[in-house]
């Protein structure tokens, strides 16, 4: 079934312009400012773990905020719910600009992650509302193509920014993000019919229990959470890594991440290649899998950046290819519950990301922190990436 072609449903284009910006909020929300992140240092009088810690709590917010945002759009419709986390998301983003120290700083960054949490996860609803089969897998995979563009023109843009302004420019720009995402979802047509919505009371509309019972869900929602386990141990490390290792100034440093990031474009835009999003998937696995082991020998031998640059670049092409299709596969086995569903799936890669971005300042050496980490991510990919194409159907 593909969406509906009537004056009541928006365009293709439309819907993958505006569902793709909002699924970029995240990106948006984690990425834009990596560049400032030492200069915050200084900014707040505070150390590197507490600015590092601000990152972890947007991503908490971001986690648990679909957990509230997914089910209300289940009873609520899509349009509305959307309508409130963006309002919440314009006031978060103000209060971090009037922010005093660094841990007010971190509180309104958890706020902002709550109220951007919605753009992701209706997004991933709509998207299932309208579409299903090759259809749908086309679909996560254009969407995964225009979220990959999110950390490649975030840090870059941060990065140009800075050269002018400072972490307030970056604010603002986020703030600009926004209002604008705001407007252009006032034309957006429900997806969700009133007929279609979960009824009874409030606490009925979250119904996880059913979907965490569905084992082949979650086997493909932790090979996507330990997957993107890599991509934010990156996040986590690159500004530390490019700036105070190799020397690298704001701008350069939002290039090489942006190098990185665009490799999930290349996988993402690949998966059409493949005759089945199950094909992408076990190539994506396997290509996590091997080139995850060869980038923690790489981060363990002191490494040129141009050999960094690679390894990493070389894993985030097959996570490129991991993220639509277990995202259109899992969406599929739980469509009735699409926004109960797509927020199991983000809770799932933004608590991850909350705890593994951390991690990556352990200890003394950067580089030992982050290359344990991805070498325990890729091997979790193989192995539940292993039983996950064992259950599902080529």
């Amino acid at each position: 079934m593909s969406a509906k072609n009537s004056d009541e449903k928006n365009s293709k284009l439309y819907l993958l312009l505006n569902l793709g910006l909002l699924s970029a909020l995240g990106p948006f929300v984690t990425d834009f400012y990596l560049p400032a992140l030492p200069g915050l240092v200084g900014v707040f009088s505070t150390t590197s773990s507490l600015v590092q810690l601000s990152i972890t709590c947007s991503l908490i917010g971001l986690a648990f905020g679909q957990l509230l945002m997914g089910p209300l759009s289940d009873k609520y419709g899509r349009k509305r719910i959307l309508q409130l986390s963006l309002g919440l998301f314009i006031i978060a983003t103000i209060a971090c600009l009037l922010a005093w120290d660094i841990y007010s700083f971190i509180t309104f960054r958890l706020a902002q992650g709550i109220a951007g949490s919605g753009g992701i996860v209706i997004a991933r609803s709509i998207v299932a509302d309208l579409f299903e089969g090759e259809e749908l897998a086309k679909f996560f995979a254009l969407l995964g193509v225009v979220q990959g563009l999110a950390p490649i023109c975030a840090p870059i843009f941060g990065g140009i920014l800075l050269q002018y302004t400072n972490w307030h420019g970056i604010f603002s720009v986020l703030l600009a993000l926004g209002v604008l995402l705001f407007a252009t979802i006032l034309f957006f047509k429900e997806s969700l019919p009133k007929q279609r919505r979960i009824s009874g009371g409030f606490l009925e509309s979250f119904s996880f229990l059913h979907i965490l019972k569905n084992k082949q869900f979650m086997l493909y929602a932790l090979t996507q959470g330990f997957a993107m386990g890599i991509m934010f141990s990156f996040i986590g490390a690159s500004s530390f890594i490019f700036e105070e290792h190799f020397g690298l100034n704001e701008l350069e440093c939002g290039l090489c991440f942006a190098g990185v990031a665009l490799c999930i474009s290349i996988g993402a835009g690949s998966t059409p290649l493949f005759k089945s999003e199950y094909r992408a998937l076990k190539v994506g696995i396997i290509g996590i899998f091997v080139c995850g082991i060869c980038t923690f020998l790489v981060l363990n031998s002191n490494p040129s950046l141009l050999f960094t640059e690679i390894g990493f670049g070389m894993t985030i092409v097959f996570l490129g290819l991991v993220l639509p299709t277990s995202s259109a596969l899992a969406m599929e086995l739980e469509r009735k519950n699409a926004g109960n569903a797509s927020a199991i799936l983000g809770f799932v890669i933004f608590a991850f990301g909350g705890i593994i971005a951390p991690l990556t300042s352990i200890g003394e050496n950067i580089f030992i922190a982050t290359s344990v980490i991805i070498g325990i991510c890729c091997v979790s990919v193989g192995i539940l990436g292993f039983f996950a194409l064992k259950g599902a159907k080529d």
